[in-house]
């Protein structure tokens, strides 16, 4: 990771990380980079999302650049933008599942793919120095928002199935897919209940949407829908409840599309992208399937990189992150519960039967802490954890790692035992709390 762009792109609270000079400094390096360039920028609801979309276009057409703006779209939709329209960079401009004072800066190539690590530190490279151009070569910006009707057209054209017959709740987090996803699902078909899908950015994220799910469950079981789908924010990722209100989180979800696109062959080298958080008990089964699981680091840019390097089709993360790269080269939300739904209606089932895979008792916690670095650097924290790993083997498996985007550290134990991996995760809590 560079200075300032994270696992995700650029993030902060605003007007205290994620500052105007920011958002300005990476519009402008942009323009450095390409000289001439075209950008399409996009945000979600968030109540600052004008505010930085503002100052990086200001930054961006000081240097020359062109921006185009789009007004509020998800994630994915850029990605799919900015190669449709041959633009040489996409921007979003959205901080994703963290609360309403966040912000990012998130930057994809002319491709629609997420910059690497190494293009985002070339890119810092520039901050220092900004361009200025006179005032006969400064950019031009315009907002074109009826673009984001060709994206709201493509996720339509990605199944050939009607869902005529399914009832669906979507929970689109008062985030970016407020308007889209319903649409889009209405014209497949679906009879839609929509909850959470304010467009004021003032309640983002709250107690609703991809994080927190609760809503959601209750709202499939009182209309008694056939699914429910949870967005985040920018809507790149997708949690599921079945029928019976039980959570089908993104691992769950992945197993189910790996089974199905290994049925119709076009699940490639037979092989699934997760990471180190992908439960277990989805490796046996997958293995049981015949399908591979390959583990990569916490972060969808690094599935994707793994994913582009062996040429595989599916891969994504247990938070909700699913990339259909055969589709998009970045996480779909909306475009994974199409396929879910797709999937379902081909099954003739409930989407319960769909997963019959047997998990491992995996604990999460988030602590927040003043001082990742210093947490685990602590010699104390990493003894512990060497002398659980000694014990939980080969029953059971422990991950402390630091957020790349909010101030916590997050723990994973997993263990066959609920019992046991409770213990653990307590003792991994203390430690964490006294240093």
């Amino acid at each position: 990771m560079g200075i300032f762009f994270g696992t995700d792109g650029v993030r902060g609270v605003v007007n205290n990380d994620l500052t105007e000079d920011l958002a300005q400094m990476v519009g402008n390096a942009l323009a450095r980079k390409k000289k001439n360039a075209k950008i399409i920028v996009g945000r979600d609801t968030r109540v600052s999302g004008s505010f930085i979309v503002s100052a990086f276009s200001v930054g961006a057409l000081k240097g020359g650049a062109n921006v185009i703006d789009v007004g509020i779209i998800p994630t994915a939709g850029i990605s799919y933008l900015v190669k449709n329209k041959k633009a040489d960079y996409g921007v979003v401009i959205s901080a994703s599942h963290n609360p309403k004072e966040y912000n990012g800066i998130k930057v994809f190539d002319s491709d629609g793919r997420k910059l690497s690590e190494k293009e985002e530190t070339q890119l810092e490279r520039y901050f220092c120095c900004p361009l200025v151009q006179s005032s006969i070569k400064v950019g031009r910006y315009k907002f074109v928002p009826s673009l984001a009707n060709q994206y709201e057209r493509f996720l339509s054209s990605c199944t050939n199935v009607r869902f005529d017959d399914l009832k669906i709740v979507l929970d689109c987090a008062n985030g970016a897919a407020y308007k889209i996803a319903p649409k889009v699902f209405k014209n497949l078909g679906a009879e839609v209940v929509k909850i959470n899908c304010l467009s004021s950015g003032k309640k983002i994220n709250e107690n609703c949407g991809a994080t927190n799910v609760a809503a959601l469950q209750k709202k499939v079981l009182d209309c008694k829908a056939d699914v429910g789908f949870a967005f985040d924010g920018d809507s790149d990722r997708v949690i599921a409840v079945d029928e019976n209100g039980s959570v089908l989180d993104g691992d769950m979800l992945i197993y189910i599309l790996a089974k199905s696109l290994s049925k119709k062959g076009k699940l490639n080298s037979n092989t699934v992208v997760g990471t180190s958080h992908t439960n277990t008990g989805l490796l046996i089964a997958l293995n049981r399937q015949k399908i591979n699981l390959i583990r990569t680091d916490i972060g969808d840019k690094y599935v994707i990189e793994a994913m582009e390097k062996m040429n595989l089709s599916l891969g994504g993360e247990q938070s909700g992150h699913i990339i259909l790269r055969s589709l998009l080269p970045t996480g779909d939300g909306i475009l994974s519960a199409i396929k879910i739904c797709e999937t379902l209606k081909e099954s003739g089932g409930k989407i319960s039967q769909l997963f019959d895979a047997k998990l491992l008792h995996q604990l999460n916690k988030n602590i927040v802490v003043a001082d990742k670095l210093k947490i685990l650097n602590s010699e104390m924290l990493s003894q512990k954890i060497s002398q659980i790993l000694s014990d939980i083997a080969p029953a059971g498996r422990v991950l402390v790692r630091a957020s790349g985007t909010e101030p916590k550290i997050r723990i994973m134990v997993e263990h066959q035992d609920e019992k046991v991996a409770l213990k653990y995760m307590k003792e991994i809590e203390n430690i964490i709390l006294s240093i």
